[in-house]
């Protein structure tokens, strides 16, 4: 039997806190439209990802559902699919094969078309058969999981128009030949980027929830640190993820409390004006990161185990929020803006 393949403990990694902040806020509250990174090659990006998802409880689903539906809340849906898609009747629940299995991480090849993500329609099969018959794409694989896009500006713009818009909707529609086919494709959306490559348009820059930039850990006790961890793993994978077994369990379920007390966490109205004061005062256009800035908040608070917003909360949510949403001005850099909201925390007591 094929034993799988141990993964790096996210809680093994050295540095990078607002990456892994990131990362795990969109795991808590998946309407906070995903996270670009941004930064050097070899700085631990994908194995964060990678790491975060074999963390989280295993998902129920359907056995050989291309749709990565629920059972028990998105069972109609999944006998729609089937059926719209497929032909194929589905009596009752109880007559569908249900496994359990471990959260995936999709990647998107660089050069995948629009067909390859959205999904088409199986001419050949309706050819032979006279059958519409619908091949789903990486968003349906993506349903309930972690969608890995690297290198995200060097991808068509009009694919990443599509991914995020999946991301804000959560659904995803197939048009082919007269068809439309939707079907849910709600997933934690995850973009990396060397800035040296070339630059997203700020349009859909803005459509990105949260965005962090990440360099090399520069002192030297984390980089020895990194360098022994990593050997570690290597030479015994299976020791090395023992050690932080325990550590990993705690994460997994302080995630689980917080997605669970996030519905209850509230904000007190004049914080929705330190909210705006922030926008304003950096020069944010538009009024999408006022409310990706309220839901980082008050999923911050739900992390912290709280059911109140607070104002630091505000102010951390300012800093993973709006650099990459403020007007720049040429040669203006993104850590040009992040240094930009530090000083605005620091003048306003954050």
């Amino acid at each position: 039997m094929k034993k799988n393949k141990l993964i790096y403990p996210f809680a093994a990694i050295v540095g990078q806190e607002n990456m892994k902040l990131a990362l795990i806020l969109n795991i808590i509250n998946p309407t906070l439209s995903g996270v670009l990174i941004r930064g050097e090659k070899g700085t631990a990006k994908s194995t964060a990802v990678r790491a975060l998802a074999d963390v989280l409880p295993e998902i129920e689903v359907f056995e050989n559902d291309p749709f990565q539906l629920a059972p028990e809340d998105e069972f109609d849906l999944y006998r729609e699919c089937m059926l719209t898609a497929y032909g194929k009747k589905i009596s009752s629940l109880e007559s569908v094969k249900r496994v359990n299995r471990k959260v995936r991480v999709v990647e998107l090849p660089v050069g995948a078309t629009e067909d390859r993500v959205v999904g088409t329609l199986d001419l050949e099969h309706a050819l032979k058969k006279g059958e519409k018959q619908i091949e789903p794409g990486i968003l349906a694989a993506a349903h309930r999981g972690i969608l890995y896009v690297d290198e995200v500006n060097l991808l068509d713009d009009h694919v990443v128009d599509v991914l995020l818009d999946s991301a804000a909707m959560g659904v995803n529609t197939i048009e082919r030949e007269g068809v439309s086919f939707s079907h849910p494709a709600r997933f934690t959306l995850v973009g990396t980027m060397n800035p040296e490559e070339g630059e997203l348009r700020p349009q859909l820059l803005d459509r990105f929830g949260l965005c962090v930039l990440i360099e090399g850990v520069r002192k030297p006790e984390d980089r020895v640190a990194i360098m022994e961890r990593r050997a570690a793993f290597d030479e015994d994978p299976a020791g090395f993820c023992k050690q932080w077994e325990e550590t990993s369990k705690e994460l997994a379920e302080r995630i689980g409390r917080a997605a669970a007390l996030y519905p209850e966490v509230v904000i007190d109205r004049p914080l929705l004006f330190e909210i705006t004061s922030f926008c304003l005062d950096v020069g944010v256009d538009g009024h999408r990161g006022d409310i990706i800035m309220l839901k980082t908040a008050k999923t911050l608070a739900a992390w912290h185990g709280r059911r109140e917003v607070v104002s630091a909360d505000i102010g951390l949510s300012a800093e993973l929020v709006l650099p990459h949403r403020v007007r720049r001005q040429p040669l203006m850099e993104i850590a040009d803006n992040i240094q930009a909201v530090r000083e605005r925390r620091r003048g306003s007591g954050r």
